[in-house]
């Protein structure tokens, strides 16, 4: 190699490595080999700094006394005394490790341990024995969410106290897929998919996807605002969690209004968990638990999971909210074309039956609106 090539290749390299060396990962198994030749990969590859852990005890000990939060952690599962699992239980109500990403790095591939991972707060889960190129494209897109979070914190460092940072972090826009708290089985928007993924990879899809949605959500959101809307949304995913609380199930919120469940275990159009059967019960909940009357829910179709790659894995999330949209369209429709008959008559209403819009158009414009004309 020429002197010039290799200068430039020292350069690159020197680049490569400042772009990383800032990123901070613990890795914690209880198997020797296994720390030894992730380090040395991790380092090797990336550049990243690593350290390691052989117990759960220890892992704690590490990150009580570093200077600075560890940016990504690489959690087994299977570890005497304390598992992974109840570890990363512990990390979770760390202020420092509350949004820190967690990858569970383990051979444990029973449904069970992946959704006691996902519920627990686990960002993605890898399976030993693991290639490192896959794994090395994990830790990246972990990498990534850091990234993301310090850019955030960076553009709220003009704030001048607490309170305008929880205002400023409370405004959402419609198509968020924002976070909700206290929900056990709710898992976030890029949690949701690397659980997905996972049941992919393991072919694991004997289950069914349901989507639900806050009908005339663009409407409700624009009405209310961002903050009423937030309240919807969490009234909404309280009542889901209340009426599957005793099923198999995990569930996301997708913005603008939409969540999916995945549903696992017996067939969900041959038991109480039939779509009519599942929106009643929602729509039950609802009305026992949010006192707004305008927040109603519309239930899609159940879609069968039963696909062995990712890309149809995903392609039968969509279905189901398209399931879900469709439905709404042609409610919308259906209303519209009953409110007139031949001669442009608009027949009132019987008592329950308005739909948002309507409530909504009345509230904005009294009782002087289209909606009274005869």
């Amino acid at each position: 190699m020429s002197i010039e090539g290799s200068s430039r290749f020292q350069r690159k390299m020197e680049i490569r490595a400042n772009k990383h060396s800032g990123f901070r990962i613990l890795v914690v198994d209880d198997e020797p080999s296994i720390l030894e030749v992730v380090k040395t990969a991790l380092e090797t590859l990336e550049n990243y700094q690593v350290s390691t852990a052989s117990s759960a005890a220890s892992a704690l000990d590490m990150i009580k006394g570093a200077k600075k939060p560890f940016d990504c952690i690489l959690l087994d599962i299977q570890m005497p005394e304390t598992n992974g699992i109840e570890l990363l239980r512990q990390l979770r109500v760390i202020p420092d490790y509350v949004e820190a990403p967690v990858l569970m790095l383990t051979a444990m591939s029973d449904r069970k341990y992946i959704d006691d991972a996902f519920s627990e707060g686990a960002t993605d889960y890898v399976n030993k024995p693991f290639d490192f190129l896959e794994l090395r494209s994990r830790i990246k897109c972990a990498h990534s969410l850091v990234q993301s979070r310090r850019k955030t914190e960076k553009s709220m460092q003009c704030a001048s106290d607490l309170k305008y940072k929880l205002e400023t972090i409370q405004q959402l826009n419609f198509e968020d897929p924002i976070s909700l708290n206290g929900l056990k089985n709710f898992l976030r928007y890029v949690e949701f998919d690397n659980y997905v993924a996972q049941l992919a990879r393991r072919k694991m899809f004997g289950s069914q996807a349901i989507s639900v949605i806050l009908q005339d959500a663009d409407m409700f959101y624009h009405h209310v605002g961002c903050e009423g809307f937030r309240d919807a949304i969490q009234d909404v995913a309280s009542c889901i969690q209340g009426v599957a609380d005793d099923m198999d199930f995990v569930f996301s919120y997708r913005g603008s209004g939409i969540f999916v469940v995945i549903l696992h275990g017996r067939k969900v159009t041959d038991s109480i968990l039939g779509t009519l059967s599942f929106g009643e019960m929602v729509g039950a909940q609802l009305k026992r638990h949010v006192a707004d009357e305008r927040v109603e829910v519309l239930v899609g179709e159940p879609v069968s999971m039963r696909m062995l790659s990712r890309s149809n894995a995903t392609g039968a999330l969509k279905r189901a909210i398209d399931c879900a949209k469709h439905l709404e369209s042609e409610m919308r429709k259906s209303d519209y074309a009953k409110s007139f008959d031949v001669d442009g008559y608009y027949p009132p209403q019987k008592k329950g039956q308005k739909r948002v819009y309507e409530r909504v158009l009345r509230e904005l414009f009294g009782e002087d609106s289209y909606l009274n004309i005869e």
